[in-house]
């Protein structure tokens, strides 16, 4: 008797691991590289950004987060994460700003973000700001 259940025991333990494991390599990261249109603008020009390089660097949270009763809500692991234009729109944040620049655009997000981000990286890093990391073609590349 206690053998069999020792057995069931042990053959619960690797379906359980089995189950989480594959749960695990199911979750998606989204696409390893995103371009950002801002619809509303021909100018600049789209900005490639490079996500699976930068979740690599960051945890989620410190991009990604979402709304809640029309208020900026913190990123949790059950947030859908969507595309920055359902929200950054002219219309649906009208208005809402960080220093000098409006959020209630792609653009606006991406340079109030990305772009102080960039620029603190490479005050701190010489090999980053080598990299031009804080200037418009690191974002937005010159076609080929």
């Amino acid at each position: 008797m206690l053998k069999k259940i020792l057995v069931c025991s042990v053959v619960s333990m690797f379906v359980l691991c089995g189950a989480v494991m594959s749960s695990l390599a199911t979750v998606d990261k989204g696409p390893a590289d995103i371009t950002i249109v801002d619809s509303k603008s021909a100018k600049p020009k789209p900005a490639v950004f490079p996500h699976a390089k930068h979740q690599e660097a960051f945890k989620c949270a410190e991009c990604h987060h979402g709304i809640a009763d029309g208020k900026l809500a913190p990123y949790s692991e059950s947030l859908e994460i969507q595309k920055c234009e359902t929200c950054h729109t002219g219309d649906a944040l009208a208005g809402k700003k960080k220093g000098k620049l409006k959020l209630d655009t792609i653009k606006g997000a991406g340079h109030g973000n990305c772009l102080d981000c960039h620029k603190a990286m490479a005050k701190k890093d010489p090999a980053l700001k080598a990299k031009k990391i804080d200037k418009c073609a690191a974002c937005h590349p010159k076609k080929k």
